[in-house]
């Protein structure tokens, strides 16, 4: 199985940084999937929720507000302005995590008008944890 190096990076510091087999991203003109070996490209990413499927076919959710990707053959590089993983051990933990979620989405409710949408995803994602 073909792997890709997937890093998500914040002004706060690292998100996310490990293997994954595939990983969807919300791009300024629509969602597109990114898999190993992709052509190399570097586009803006609107917010939304990133979907990463790992190497143990689990699926990580994390919600960006907007930033940009840097993707070659071999790895993703994902630099956004502020991001929330939707994960945890426990109840309480994905709990905090939507919280903070909704706290982001709130902070760009005004300047995009997919929110619902996302606001969606973000549910959706919690019940898959839960």
């Amino acid at each position: 199985m073909d792997t890709l190096k997937l890093e998500i990076l914040t002004p706060n510091g690292q998100i996310f940084d490990d293997e994954a087999i595939s990983v969807t991203l919300p791009g300024e003109e629509g969602e597109f999937g990114v898999l190993a070996h992709h052509s190399s490209l570097t586009t803006l990413l609107e917010a939304g929720v990133v979907d990463i499927e790992k190497t143990d076919k689990s699926v990580e959710s994390i919600l960006i507000n907007w930033g940009v990707v840097q993707v070659d053959e071999e790895k993703v590089i994902v630099l956004v302005e502020g991001a929330v993983a939707i994960r945890g051990e426990n109840e309480g933990a994905v709990a905090d995590a939507l919280e903070e979620a909704k706290e982001l989405i709130n902070s760009i409710a005004d300047s995009n008008p997919a929110i619902a949408s996302v606001s969606a995803r973000i549910e959706s994602a919690a019940k898959r944890l839960i």
